[in-house]
């Protein structure tokens, strides 16, 4: 190609991009996930979420290394509860397909191929919607050659696409293989090259994972984390915002607004936290980490120690905003102390805790209810660097039934032991719900206003 035709192509595929990031941002509607199994009652909703929750943080505090098997022998409920899904149309023509919203992660997959297959999903695989490439005109193999198949930047890839030597210039070819793990279940594929249609706006040669197969992830990830493969780092979007509608596991068709790019529109009464440094290390570097200065329970405060303010550059100790988890979890030498002070505060009729809930959800405060017509508790705050804070709003409280109430905080006892790797408190989506959130890239900061997401669809 001689230099003057490489230029125009350079200039041609730099406008495509330019006039994506710099044009009128994209409103997508982001929906929380209905649940598969209904006729579960309120404790076993709130169990299977607290145990989902706890999985979870422990992939992203350990990252630990996730093998599929065969068989699994724990009860198997809706995986998909306290999730928030978008739907993506994927190749030409386009293929609609519905995947997770997950600010904690970044590679963006989907089910792919007819033969996709899904180990232990409460879903047949017949009624999965996948993405099919040979009905697309527009797919192209990633190959181990290629630079971007370094994004994905994990053992698993450099295992299957060894470097292209003279001796072995088959490698070369071979497919841009992958396998990502997650709190509760994995997925393995090849990436692929396609076209992301966004409300009209086509993206040429975006990266997306193409899964063959998964266990307990019936659909796929959006990633908006901080890695190359995220889909605000492809589409080099300088911000992207959502404001949650409540969930509340009970099946209602609401849909949330997540708006990719910059409205221009100033919003009264945000308030922003920097967004904090990255570890340099895996996997800690795609995380949005913020600062937690205190929590106050009422009006007194709680005591942060130090080392959650702000991650060591080993990934030990910080705090985090994930979409991808339902409840907040929280290190015991800042849990207990919440817990303390909170039931220090109630009136005598609330200070008995309901042991039995707990022991069978685990993890978790569960406080009496039984018998109060309106039952009042201390506000729980977290207060951040700059001013910014969130409310744990009562309404955000789990239902018990009309016995009880438990908090959406879970002890994370599992860190005990461990070294205290990884993030030592993860905010959850149930914190965040009626929230507007604004993740202003480019000033590297975050933006908090509490607000009705149904009314203030922004």
């Amino acid at each position: 190609m001689s230099s003057t035709n490489f230029f125009i192509c350079f200039l041609l595929f730099s406008t495509l991009f330019s006039s994506f990031s710099s044009s009128k941002p994209i409103t997508l509607n982001l929906s929380p996930i209905p649940k598969l199994v209904s006729s579960l009652k309120p404790r076993e909703v709130i169990s299977h979420i607290a145990k989902s929750t706890l999985k979870r943080a422990i992939h992203l505090k350990y990252h630990n290394k996730y093998t599929l098997r065969p068989t699994y022998s724990t009860p198997l409920f809706a995986q998909s509860a306290g999730d928030y899904s978008i739907s993506l149309s994927i190749g030409t023509p386009p293929q609609k397909i519905p995947a997770f919203f997950d600010t904690g992660s970044s590679l963006v997959w989907v089910p792919c191929t007819s033969r996709y297959s899904c180990l232990n999903c409460t879903q047949n695989n017949e009624k999965i919607t996948t993405f099919l490439p040979k009905k697309s005109t527009s797919k192209v193999s990633v190959k181990c050659n290629d630079k971007k198949c370094r994004w994905l930047d994990q053992p698993n890839v450099m295992a299957s696409c060894p470097t292209c030597t003279r001796s072995i210039p088959d490698s070369c070819s071979k497919p841009c293989s992958y396998i990502q793990a997650y709190g509760s279940g994995a997925t393995l594929g090849d990436a692929i090259f396609e076209s992301l249609n966004l409300d009209g706006k086509v993206v040429p040669d975006f990266f997306v994972g193409c899964s063959s197969i998964s266990e307990l992830m019936p659909e796929g990830i959006i990633g908006f984390g901080r890695s190359p493969t995220s889909l605000p780092n492809q589409l080099k979007i300088g911000k992207f915002s959502h404001c949650l509608v409540s969930h509340k596991f009970d099946d209602t068709p609401k849909s949330s607004r997540l708006i990719l790019g910059d409205t221009g529109v100033l919003i009264p009464g945000v308030k922003y936290t920097p967004l904090l440094k990255n570890p340099p290390v895996l996997p800690f570097n795609e995380y949005y980490y913020v600062s937690l200065e205190q929590i106050t329970v009422g009006k007194r405060i709680v005591k942060v120690p130090h080392d959650i303010h702000v991650p060591d550059p080993n990934g030990n100790g910080g705090t985090i905003v994930d979409s991808g988890s339902t409840l907040t979890s929280i290190v015991p030498n800042v849990f207990d102390p919440i817990v303390e002070e909170f039931m220090t505060q109630m009136s005598p009729a609330q200070q008995k805790r309901v042991e039995i809930a707990e022991a069978s959800i685990g993890n978790i405060l569960c406080v009496n209810v039984k018998g109060l017509r309106k039952p009042a508790f201390p506000k729980v705050v977290f207060h951040f660097k700059g001013g910014a804070k969130m409310l744990l709003s009562v309404a955000n409280y789990f239902n018990g039934g009309a016995n009880y109430l438990c908090l959406p905080f879970l002890n994370a006892t599992f860190a005990v032991g461990q070294g205290g790797s990884g993030p030592a408190i993860i905010v959850g989506n149930y914190q965040q719900q009626n929230y507007y959130i604004e993740y202003d890239l480019k000033n590297e900061r975050l933006g908090l206003k509490k607000q009705n997401c149904l009314k203030n669809r922004q």
